[in-house]
C-alpha cells in the first residue's frame, strides 16, 4: 500500500528544510560558559544565547546546502527522499536564496557580538561547506570533520565572552564529538550490513572505507580518551573553592551518561545522535544529574 504524505506549503518547506530538530546541537555553545561558571552572568548569558543562534541560522544554511548537492541521492533514499529539496516541495532556487540569508544571517550575528566568534562561524562553514562538496566521501576525513562541527561549536561559547577554555575543555570536546561521530557512522553501516545490501557505498560512500570492527575501536578509543580527559577536567574544576566536591561527584553521572550512549551506539540506534538523546529518558536524567553536579562545582557553591 502506498503512503500519502500531504505536500507541505513553501514555508513549512522552508522551515523543515533548516532542520530545526538539529539545533539541540548548538547547545553545545553553554558548554564553556557553565564550566567557568558564568553562563548566569548577563555579560555571558546573552553573548552566548547571540552565539547559540548563529550556529542555528549558519548551520541551517549548510544543511540547505548539503541537501541541495544531494538531491539526486537523496530521492532514492527510503526515508530522506522526503526531505523538503528532494520532494520537490522547494525549488532549488528558492533553497539557494533560503541558504544565503541564513549563511549571511547566521554570520553577522557572530560578528556583532564579537569579531573571535565570527571566526569561528567562518571555520565552521568552511569546514562544512567543504564536506558538502566531496570531504565527506573520504574515509576517516569526514570523521575528523564531522568531530570538528562539535568541537567549534563548544568553543563557541567561550569565544562569545572572552572566556578562559580549559585543554583538558578542548579534550573532551574533541574526542567526545569523535566518539559521536564514529558511532553515527556504525550505526549506519550496521544497518545497512543488517540490510543484507554489503554495497555500503550506495547509502554512503564513506562507507565503503569502513568496517563494523575499525569503527568500534575508534568511538571505543574515543570514549576512553573522552573519560579521562574529564576526570582531568572534572578535578581542575573542582580545585576551586566549594562546599563540597561538587564537579568531582559529576565524573559518575558524566561517565554513566557516556556508557548509556555506547548502549546506543551498540544496538544500532544512535544514527542521528540528537534523536538518540532526546528518545532516551534515562540519559536524560543522567545528563540532567550532571550539569546540575557540574554547575555547582563550577560555580564553587
Amino acid at each position: 500500500m502506498t503512503t500519502l504524505i500531504a505536500r507541505r506549503s513553501p514555508l513549512l518547506a522552508a522551515v523543515v528544510a533548516m532542520r530545526p530538530r538539529q539545533w539541540v546541537k548548538n547547545l553545545l555553545v553553554f558548554a564553556a560558559p557553565l564550566a567557568a561558571g558564568k553562563v548566569l552572568q548577563a555579560d555571558v548569558f546573552w553573548p552566548t544565547v547571540g552565539a547559540f543562534f548563529a550556529f542555528c541560522l549558519a548551520s541551517s544554511g549548510t544543511y540547505v546546502i548539503n541537501d541541495l548537492r544531494d538531491v539526486k541521492a537523496d530521492q532514492e533514499h527510503p526515508t530522506k527522499r522526503y526531505r523538503p529539496i528532494a520532494a520537490g516541495e522547494l525549488s532549488a532556487g528558492r533553497a539557494i536564496a533560503l541558504a544565503v540569508v541564513l549563511l549571511i544571517a547566521g554570520f553577522s550575528i557572530a560578528l556583532l557580538i564579537a569579531p573571535a566568534l565570527a571566526g569561528v562561524i567562518g571555520l565552521y562553514l568552511l569546514f562544512t561547506i567543504s564536506y558538502s562538496l566531496g570531504l565527506k566521501h573520504e574515509p576517516v576525513i569526514e570523521l575528523a570533520v564531522l568531530s570538528m562541527g562539535f568541537l567549534l561549536r563548544a568553543v563557541a561559547g567561550g569565544v562569545a565572552s572572552d572566556l578562559r577554555i580549559s585543554q583538558w575543555f578542548l579534550i573532551v570536546a574533541g574526542f567526545g564529538s569523535l566518539f559521536m561521530a564514529a558511532g553515527k557512522r556504525y550505526c549506519e553501516l550496521s544497518g545497512v550490513l543488517a540490510s543484507g545490501d554489503h554495497d555500503a557505498s550506495a547509502q554512503r560512500r564513506s562507507l565503503s572505507g569502513y568496517t563494523l570492527g575499525y569503527l568500534r575501536f575508534v568511538w571505543g578509543m574515543a570514549a576512553s580518551v573522552t573519560i579521562t580527559a574529564y576526570c582531568f577536567w572534572a578535578f581542575e574544576v573542582g580545585a576551586a573553592p566549594s562546599t563540597l566536591p561538587w564537579a568531582q561527584w559529576s565524573v559518575l553521572p558524566f561517565v554513566l551518561g557516556v556508557l548509556r550512549y555506547a548502549v546506543s551506539i551498540d544496538r544500532g540506534k544512535a544514527e542521528a545522535p540528537e534523536d538518540a538523546v532526546l528518545a532516551d529518558r534515562v540519559l536524560l536524567l543522567i545528563g540532567l544529574v550532571w550539569v546540575v553536579l557540574f554547575g555547582l562545582g563550577a560555580m564553587g557553591v
